[in-house]
């Protein structure tokens, strides 16, 4: 095995999230990304870790005998944003399922006489399909480009493995059906108006991003066009006025109740508010989930699957019911307050706690719409927030980041001694990880299932069931805090990845120290450095607020926040 060479394979298996295993001639391994198992593909490596090949993906040579005669969509393999839309829906869940099964079995399966005897089969309850396998998506966030360099205007997603062509995605499967409509009729209007996008690069244009969100009960419709600044006002409101009026003329399934302009000016690729104007209707929309109302604003966090919600939070419901009402429960990492809300009927008191100060007041707001009065929601870092709650919990809701739970907070945690803990994890290796802490501190997973909130991608949903030992016959762990410091987020990209990153999008550079800076800012844990300098009074410069947000932007882009 060679760096730069091209091979050809057949896909063996698919681990989670999206990593092909191809055996070589010579018995080597290979990973290439974006595969099905059972595809013949041709690939060149581009790295060789300790005799591993990682390869990316040059061809499908033969379609794998698992999918479909034609993708569902014109799209397909050209934008990122499915990867298992040419499988039957049946073995897309095939699939997810032994993945989850080949991540977490060999973690739960040294606790088997814990469990009474249990296996890990006795205790996995499978996965949960979403009610709607296409079209589910409530959100989509389109950006404005080109296909090719200096290529007619576009709108629609990234192309796969690309950071600046774009590929018009009108007849997206996954997204709702009116979604491509307002795409479609938004592009020829800025397309006849002869209006530029913002050039990466050059850091010139107007046109960003499109925003569109829409509720699957109420069918309310909220779009959010998001420029610059670089045009003339006169010409800006006679340009949105057009936008509005062709918006409106749309024949939609569902109802558009808001049209927004947020501006953003920052060299940063991604949806930042630097000031929002109502162009029409109202800033935000109604949805329902488990008969809650939940306002929604164009930049709120709320699950992207309405439906497949429901399923998702009727089973961390079903779980919770094993501990019983009139509780305390934690409801930690808790977003804007769904799953607290829906717990609240049955408990006597209800504390969410959300870094996101933002959403905590989305929480609150939505709280007093839903009558719902034994609801507390904190701004704060959960293993800082959690010294500053006086009531201790009965129960606890954990629904962290994709990287899962800091190891110093999950000692925390695991210290109130409560009986039962739901885990509800977007990222089974994650969960996985933080798994083998808990079970090893006494906490067994007593039930386990999945939920598939995103079909047709690479994606899973999973929730845990967790019980604390009733005897004293748990292993007892030494854990050294300095040892767990690297967390998976750390390990995601290296500084030189990230200036590399920045550097294309925008042309600055950004030093080590900048990234460090804002690496510890969003929480992700840097190892001590030796590198002091001599003078105990030595000032160290402070990362700019432009480069800060394309620091932010390149840590969301390699997923470690």
């Amino acid at each position: 095995m060679k760096k730069g060479q091209v091979y050809q394979g057949i896909v063996e298996r698919v681990a989670f999230p999206n990593k092909g295993v191809i055996t070589l001639e010579d018995g080597k391994k290979a990973i290439v990304k974006n595969v099905i198992p059972g595809q013949k593909v041709s690939f060149s490596i581009n790295k060789i870790r300790k005799g591993r090949g990682e390869g990316r993906l040059q061809k499908v040579l033969d379609r794998s005998p698992l999918e479909l005669e034609e993708a569902p969509c014109a799209h397909f393999g050209v934008c990122g944003g499915c990867n298992y839309l040419t499988l039957p829906y049946e073995r897309q869940l095939e699939l997810k399922e032994r993945q989850v099964k080949d991540l977490l079995e060999p973690v739960c399966e040294p606790y088997d006489q814990q469990r009474d005897g249990k296996t890990f089969s006795d205790i996995f309850e499978g996965v949960r399909e979403s009610p709607k396998h296409l079209e589910y998506r409530n959100k989509m966030e389109f950006s404005f480009g080109d296909s090719v360099k200096d290529g007619a205007l576009c709108l629609g997603m990234h192309k796969r493995g690309s950071f600046h062509d774009i590929v018009t995605v009108s007849g997206c499967k996954i997204a709702d059906a009116d979604f491509s409509q307002i795409l479609t009729e938004t592009l020829h209007y800025f397309q006849e108006q002869e209006v530029s996008y913002y050039h990466k690069i050059r850091h010139i244009g107007y046109l960003r991003h499109l925003l569109v969100r829409k509720a699957a009960k109420t069918g309310e419709i909220l779009i959010d066009l998001v420029t610059t600044t670089q045009i003339e006002e006169r010409c800006q409101q006679r340009l949105l006025e057009g936008f509005v009026e062709v918006l409106l003329k749309l024949d939609l399934k569902g109802n558009i109740v808001g049209i927004l302009n947020t501006q953003n000016d920052s060299l940063a690729d991604a949806l930042i508010d630097q000031g929002t104007r109502v162009l029409y209707g109202k800033d935000y929309f109604q949805e329902e989930i488990l008969e809650l109302s939940f306002q929604i604003s164009p930049f709120s966090f709320f699950q992207t699957n309405s439906l497949g919600a429901e399923v998702l939070y009727k089973t961390v419901r079903e779980y919770i019911s094993d501990a019983g009402t009139d509780k305390v429960v934690y409801d930690l990492y808790s977003g804007t307050g769904t799953i607290a809300q829906i717990m609240a009927p049955a408990a006597r008191k209800v504390i969410g706690v959300e870094i996101v100060s933002e959403a905590v007041e989305a929480a609150k707001k939505n709280a007093k719409i839903n009558g719902l009065c034994n609801c507390d929601f904190l701004a704060g870092d959960v293993l800082k927030a959690l010294d500053e709650i006086q009531e201790k919990p009965d129960f606890i809701v954990l629904d962290p980041p994709r990287d899962g739970i800091h190891p110093k907070a999950l000692q925390r945690i695991i210290q109130y001694g409560v009986k039962k803990m739901v885990y509800i994890s977007c990222k089974p290796t994650s969960l996985a990880r933080d798994l083998e802490i808990l079970q090893a501190r006494g906490y067994m997973a007593e039930r386990i299932c999945c939920v598939d909130m995103f079909p047709a991608t690479a994606n899973i949903e999973s929730i845990v069931l967790l019980s604390k030992l009733k005897s004293d016959k748990h292993i007892d762990v030494e854990l050294e805090m300095d040892e767990l410091d690297l967390t998976a987020a750390e390990s995601k990209a290296t500084y030189e990845e990230i200036k590399d990153y920045v550097l294309k999008q925008s042309g600055l550079k950004v030093s080590n120290l900048y990234i460090a800076q804002v690496k510890q800012k969003c929480g992700i844990i840097e190892r001590a450095n030796y590198n002091l300098p001599k003078s105990e009074n030595s000032r160290q410069p402070k990362c700019p607020l432009e480069k800060e947000l394309l620091i932010e932007d390149a840590l969301r882009h390699f997923k470690m926040i």
